[in-house]
């Protein structure tokens, strides 16, 4: 891997920078990509699979007891951190907002809870749309990986349950963060920073991009404000994928 200075962001920020690819007088976002590309690195939730409602929901009642005051401030600070780890999410919520600090065993038992709350609803979410059929174009095309938040048993779970497994080298989760995951992946297989696209939609992704050196898009749903910087490329779903990445795709 010929990786970046994680200092330099040029690629991320600026090397498909753009706006939503409905916007004619936006730069083609094809036009900003490399000749080629290495690999594709999706985020899950939000990007293959319409879940992040699903997690909002589960959030608001695991802490429904705590009443609507907590409730509300929970998913504030949910729907303002996406990608990030449930077991961060919750010491945070239980310092923050209940003044209780958890131990260890306190956050998994939490988090065991709200994984029984998720698991079943994310299996049977229902695709970002386009998601599958870029896939499908993808596969034996190129290398793709999937960087979640969602703990690393519990996303292979998901993705067996959804019949994707095979289409990604591999699919990695948390507790590790996103940015050691990224980079792990690009060091042991070899991949051109700046020939990686990672998909996201949320600004963990986007930092986990960053801090690698690989180009990013984000996925933000029509009507729904970008939590991005101005500039960065994003598009409502993944239909058009396939014509545009179609390019930087060895023969």
């Amino acid at each position: 891997m010929h990786g970046r200075d994680p200092r330099n962001v040029t690629a991320c920020r600026h090397g498909i920078a753009g706006a939503d690819m409905n916007n004619s007088d936006a730069p083609r976002f094809a036009d900003r990509l490399p000749s080629f590309l290495d690999a594709i690195i999706f985020d899950f939730d939000g990007v293959l699979a319409e879940s992040v409602d699903v997690k909002t929901r589960a959030f608001a009642a695991l802490y429904q007891e705590a009443g609507p005051d907590v409730v509300g401030q929970v998913i504030a600070h949910h729907e303002a951190h996406g990608g990030v780890s449930r077991f961060d999410k919750i010491r945070h919520y239980h310092a923050a907002f209940l003044g209780t600090p958890l131990t260890d065993d306190e956050v998994t038992r939490w988090a065991d809870r709200f994984g029984g709350l998720v698991e079943d609803a994310v299996a049977q979410a229902p695709e970002v749309p386009g998601a599958g059929a870029l896939l499908a174009f993808l596969k034996d095309r190129l290398p793709l990986f999937i960087v979640s938040g969602t703990p690393e048993i519990e996303l292979l779970r998901i993705l067996q349950r959804r019949n994707m497994t095979s289409f990604f080298a591999e699919m990695r989760g948390s507790p590790a963060k996103k940015a050691a995951l990224t980079a792990d992946i690009l060091v042991r297989h070899q991949l051109e920073a700046g020939r990686v696209l990672f998909i996201g939609d949320a600004t963990t992704d986007f930092e986990a991009a960053c801090q690698a050196g690989c180009l990013f898009l984000g996925r933000v749903p029509a009507g729904a404000s970008s939590p991005f910087p101005a500039g960065v490329a994003v598009v409502p779903d993944l239909v058009a994928l396939p014509g545009v990445l179609k390019p930087c795709l060895k023969p």
